[in-house]
């Protein structure tokens, strides 16, 4: 599956999926969000079992505040429609995958 870019428009159903979430908060300005991308879309690309959703904080601030994000690169996982894990900062691709385990 490939990237998707989530809005509080397509939230809901996002959420909702069968498969684990992967939800990456991130800013255009942000300096270690723009590290880490490049897994994210790899991720996104060579894994269809997950869901791998981006969200901008300056686009979707009600998205952000309603995960408590602070600051960013924020990774959260949800399976099930919870919230499972949660890791701040940028990370190797691996350690991302292992967030989704």
């Amino acid at each position: 599956m490939s990237l998707i870019h989530a809005t509080k428009d397509n939230f809901a159903e996002i959420k909702a999926s069968s498969k684990p979430v992967l939800l990456d908060f991130f800013a255009t300005w942000c300096g270690p969000c723009r590290m880490i991308a490049p897994f994210i879309e790899q991720i996104a690309d060579e894994h269809p079992e997950y869901v791998i959703a981006k969200i901008d904080v300056d686009e979707e601030p009600e998205l952000a505040q309603a995960f408590g994000i602070q600051s960013i690169p924020t990774l959260v996982v949800i399976k099930n429609g919870e919230v499972v894990n949660t890791a701040m900062g940028a990370r190797p691709k691996d350690a991302i995958l292992a967030l989704l385990q």
